[in-house]
């Protein structure tokens, strides 16, 4: 079932453009980030419960998606990360297609395989790493309706 509700854009200028006109085109602009494909991901909000969309790196395998709560390595994890410990319900547009999905958060051997996919697609998850001390928390995102 779609997710429904008040939609809240980005305070990030470059990152709500990018969702709104990816979503607005069906996936046909705003499509990629230095060459690399995107999706949109569509959480709730954890605090406000408002919809909030992120443009993220595509990281797929075998109709799964990976999400990689870097930012960049930065010190502290973006909001959507905790947005989907909350709400593990979201939504995620690949392309023109879009469906419903839960995440979860991995551990051990399956966050290492997964990570070891999300580098494949995008090397500079690799140089985030080593930027942060945290553990950047990688979340499997499965369909709800295979």
């Amino acid at each position: 079932m779609p997710l429904t509700g008040i939609y809240e854009p980005s305070k990030y200028e470059f990152s709500r453009e990018q969702a709104e006109a990816y979503e607005s085109s069906g996936g046909a602009q705003a499509n990629t980030l230095l060459d690399k494909p995107i999706v949109v991901l569509t959480s709730v909000g954890a605090r406000t419960g408002r919809l909030r969309k992120t443009p993220l790196m595509r990281v797929e395998s075998d109709g799964r998606y990976a999400v990689v709560a870097s930012a960049g390595g930065a010190p502290s994890e973006p909001a959507w990360g905790n947005n989907l410990r909350n709400h593990p319900h979201v939504e995620l547009q690949d392309g023109a297609v879009k469906r419903d999905y839960l995440a979860r958060e991995l551990a051990g051997d399956e966050r290492e395989t997964w990570w070891r996919i999300a580098v494949d697609a995008w090397p500079d998850y690799e140089s985030y790493r080593t930027n942060t001390d945290r553990l950047i928390a990688v979340f499997l995102l499965e369909p709800t309706n295979p």
